[in-house]
């Protein structure tokens, strides 16, 4: 049997011992960093809501990320064919969606990408960030107004 456990330097967790098997692979990579194809999600600390996105190869290449659908009462979209062929989507149940979150000081300063979900397939482990082109949301959606 394979060891798929491998410690990986990170940018908010120093080194944590992560198991490959369990990481996402972004076949085309995030747009800015196409040539970086795997991720695992980290917790941060007991917060549930929130989590890191962090590159396998590359420390300082991390995002928080959050549940779009625990922040905006209402979140829909299409999903175009070349991304249901890419992650072989067959049905809804096999994804989980999230948003890029930029913290700032203040928790009414803070936002989400709500214009370009990722988009995680849990039975294939693919994944990709997909940009909607829809002015129904913002690329920086406040949470604070979301959030009681």
């Amino acid at each position: 049997m394979v060891n798929t456990v491998k410690e990986i330097e990170t940018k908010f967790h120093d080194k944590v011992e992560v198991d490959l098997s369990k990481a996402w692979h972004f076949p085309k990579g995030l747009p800015g960093f196409e040539d970086e194809k795997e991720f695992v999600l980290l917790p941060i600390g007991e917060n549930l809501d929130l989590q890191i996105l962090q590159s396998t190869k590359q420390a300082g290449i991390a995002f928080v990320v959050a549940s779009p659908y625990n922040l905006v009462d209402r979140y829909d979209f299409t999903i175009d064919d070349p991304t249901i062929d890419l992650l072989e989507i067959e049905k809804q149940e096999d994804l989980m969606v999230l948003g890029i979150v930029c913290i700032k000081e203040s928790l009414e300063d803070s936002t989400i990408n709500l214009q370009a979900p990722l988009l995680f397939h849990i039975e294939n482990r693919k994944a990709k960030q997909m940009i909607l082109n829809d002015n129904r949301y913002a690329i920086k959606h406040p949470i604070a107004k979301e959030v009681k």
